[in-house]
């Protein structure tokens, strides 16, 4: 479904990924993990096109995405969820719901996403008129994935979504990508919970030196704490 190859990417003159390549098939959960500074979040945001693609590609669906706007890639169904979960503090959750998806969609399918949304989170139903500011550091990312909801993706990319979350909203955040999953939606994710990642993840990617490697199954069981096989 989405397919990086050989990428060279970075920001302005700073190349922070140099030959990158990795593949997330349909209905699959994969994860990026490695050291704070690898280039982790850098392969997501070339991806949606934040971060300068200086040659390789990036198809989806086996069409050619690399370098497009980021409200096309929207329109395609790619949804991008990042690290510091930009919300509109000053709008209300149901305003910040809304605006993610009213230029792109007819106002009823807007509404009917919405319902959808208040259906997977019954407490942001709950706090609908409340203003974004006003919710914890939980509430806040349940919005942020939300509003990324909102649009129907068919692939999701996740910047570190478990970070400065409790225990119980980390399993309930986990719970929500894998039922995802089992509704046809995959998953790139950077994560620094490597644990999570490994028990959620179909397949992880180790980046490190500027060097990205599928883990096999014995790598995946030393890093759970398992040893050696």
């Amino acid at each position: 479904m989405l397919e990086v190859k050989n990428l060279h990417s970075g920001y302005g003159a700073l190349e922070v990924l140099k030959g990158v390549s990795l593949s997330v098939g349909e209905s699959e959960i994969v994860s990026v993990i490695g050291p704070n500074g690898s280039g982790k979040t850098t392969i997501l945001k070339s991806i949606f096109n934040l971060a300068d693609v200086s040659s390789g590609s990036i198809e989806f669906g086996g069409k050619n995405i690399t370098k497009m706007k980021t409200n096309h890639l929207i329109a395609l169904g790619i949804s991008y969820l990042p690290q510091n979960r930009i919300n509109f503090h000053e709008l209300t959750v149901e305003e910040n719901l809304v605006i993610g998806a009213d230029h792109l969609l007819p106002k009823e399918d807007v509404w009917g996403r919405l319902k959808e949304v208040y259906g997977r989170f019954p407490g942001l139903r709950e706090r609908k008129r409340d203003k974004a500011y006003q919710l914890s550091g939980g509430q806040q990312q349940m919005l942020a994935f939300g509003r990324a909801l909102m649009h129907k993706p068919s692939v999701m990319l996740l910047g570190e979504p478990s970070i400065g979350l409790s225990p119980s909203m980390q399993n309930e955040l986990f719970s929500m990508i894998k039922k995802l999953k089992g509704e046809g939606v995959s998953t790139l994710m950077v994560e620094q919970n490597v644990k999570k990642a490994l028990e959620v993840s179909d397949r992880t990617y180790f980046l490190d030196d500027e060097k990205l490697a599928q883990l096999d199954r014995s790598q995946k069981k030393k890093l759970m704490g398992g040893g050696p096989n």
